[in-house]
């Protein structure tokens, strides 16, 4: 009787008072899935859809999955490179207790090991899409994983990152910006 009491009185609590902590990713620079400002579009002068200053916006993250050892941080657009996908950044070996990088941090390549992006960078490199292109999304992916801090090494690609994070991640958060250099 009293274990069938308990668990009326927990079928009565609502479902976030059960429910644990999701792992989230923000930026106090823009809002999810809205626009990014100018100041985080890459800078390239031999690139006139680079029109920015390649800023890299400030990012935090919290409730952090049990067990995590170190992070990874990747930025695509999904639709850059005409459908083929563009990574504009690839960053790991985040050490654990790490909770945020500020505006620019990620810029100076500061406080991860650099991966290769597409424009073959290794570190942030913001968004420039093509005129006439539409919006383009942003996303940004914080990974959690149970790998040591500098387990793996510098210059990985976005694809050899996603491989050996298999079978070590332990969460994902997310937060997309979007862009557009068209008037």
């Amino acid at each position: 009787m009293v274990k069938l009491k308990h668990v009326l009185l927990l079928a009565l609590l609502p479902g976030s008072v059960m429910a644990a902590p999701v792992f989230t990713l923000q930026s106090p620079d823009f809002k999810d899935s809205a626009m990014l400002d100018k100041t985080f579009a890459g800078n390239n002068k031999s690139n006139p859809s680079c029109t920015g200053e390649n800023v890299s916006p400030a990012l935090s993250w919290s409730n952090v999955p049990t067990g995590t050892r170190s992070f990874a941080l990747m930025l695509t657009d999904p639709v850059g490179g005409k459908g083929l996908g563009v990574t504009h950044m690839v960053a790991y070996n985040i050490a654990a207790d790490r909770t945020q990088f500020a505006q620019g941090e990620l810029s100076k390549g500061v406080g991860y090991t650099g991966g290769k992006n597409s424009p073959g960078t290794t570190s942030y490199y913001g968004p420039c899409p093509p005129v006439g292109s539409g919006i383009h999304h942003y996303n940004f992916v914080l990974v959690a994983t149970d790998l040591p801090v500098n387990q793996l090494p510098a210059g990985l690609t976005h694809d050899e990152l996603i491989a050996k994070l298999k079978g070590h991640a332990l969460g994902g958060a997310t937060v997309v910006g979007r862009f557009t250099n068209d008037k």
